[in-house]
């Protein structure tokens, strides 16, 4: 096995055989592939998006903040599917959470 080759001039950390002149990249990340693990973060409705007041609460700051059930998951969050509910109406903060970020990765752990 070879680390590190320079491609196309470029340094880079793909790992293949010496055989395999074309490495296979790695599996793209997406939110299909995740266990959702943003789900689980507390998130403030900062902005208007037209998320359901069913789907929020109100902190003692008084703060609007999407609400978690009793297994920690946000409450837009399709148990069986793990995905949003309320895609087109999501919150700002998950809309900026991009797929693959440093921020992403750090809670796919």
């Amino acid at each position: 096995m070879t680390q590190g080759r320079r491609a196309r001039g470029v340094e880079n950390d793909l790992t293949f055989a010496e055989e395999d002149a074309n490495p296979t990249p790695a599996a793209p990340f997406t939110c299909e592939t995740c266990a959702a693990g943003c789900c689980r973060l507390e998130v403030w409705c900062l902005t208007d998006t037209g998320v359901p007041g069913h789907l929020t609460v109100t902190d003692h700051f008084g703060r609007t903040l999407m609400d978690r059930l009793d297994d920690g998951w946000c409450a837009a969050l399709d148990r069986d599917t793990l995905l949003c509910r309320i895609y087109a109406q999501r919150p700002l903060v998950c809309r900026e959470l991009e797929v693959g970020s440093p921020e992403c990765l750090a809670e796919r752990g």
